[in-house]
């Protein structure tokens, strides 16, 4: 079966793939480059949070700030599933997203039908990843609630704060691949519009992540006060 693709489109996804997954593996996963960013230098702090907790007898506003980040991520999560629900719609609806977007001077809507399913089910399976990866970030945060509950005193509770502040940084980092799936599901959006818009919202999505994680001024002020402090750090 030929799909109803344009070289131009194959040359669009390919972009667009290597935006998201490319820069998803090199910022999860090489080390050096990770330690730079503002996610290493939060890891950090919630390192610092979890070590402070034995100190304190009242630990209610330690567990209303993990339900803050509960309940931000569980908004996400649900979000995702309204979505997803209007994206099905979608499907079942090819002629009136062409009527819609056809509207709009220079778009290229794709004429057969399988290439309109084609650009939906892509959106799908973006935040259908957003939503596993958010709701799995929803339960290690409830983990960690559990096990800031199950701290002893100091000294004995230093070893159980570390496994605590790692587990919350592991619901972090599940967060932001989360979070970093609707910024390219905003950016697959575009395909419907044409493969050039795909590709440029790919480029402006892939920029702005980097300058936020990397080159932005809470980047800045985060690191500063973290032990590996870098001072010529670039600002934006």
């Amino acid at each position: 079966m030929d799909l109803p693709l344009t070289a131009l489109d194959w040359i669009a996804l390919a972009i667009f793939s290597g935006c998201w997954m490319g820069y998803a593996t090199i910022v999860d996963r090489v080390p050096s480059i990770r330690s730079r960013s503002v996610i290493a230098a939060m890891d950090e702090y919630r390192r610092r949070w979890m070590r402070t907790v034995p100190s304190r007898d009242n630990r209610i506003p330690d567990i209303s700030i993990i339900g803050n980040l509960m309940t931000s991520t569980s908004f996400l999560a649900n979000t995702s599933i309204f979505i997803l629900g209007g994206l099905v719609a979608m499907l079942g609806a090819p002629d009136l997203g062409e009527r819609i977007f056809g509207a709009v001077p220079f778009v290229q809507v794709p004429s057969d039908p399988a290439g309109w399913e084609l650009r939906i089910f892509l959106l799908i399976f973006i935040f259908v990843r957003a939503f596993f990866e958010l709701t799995w970030a929803l339960r290690q945060f409830n983990y960690t609630s559990i096990c800031v509950g199950g701290l002893g005193e100091l000294p004995e509770a230093l070893p159980q704060a570390d496994i605590a502040a790692e587990v919350a940084n592991r619901a972090a980092r599940h967060f932001n691949t989360g979070l970093r799936a609707y910024y390219f599901g905003l950016a697959a959006l575009a395909w419907i519009l044409h493969p050039v818009a795909l590709i440029a919202s790919s480029l402006l999505v892939l920029r702005e992540l980097h300058r936020r994680e990397f080159h932005s001024v809470l980047r800045d002020a985060l690191v500063a006060g973290t032990p590996e402090h870098d001072p010529a750090a670039p600002r934006a």
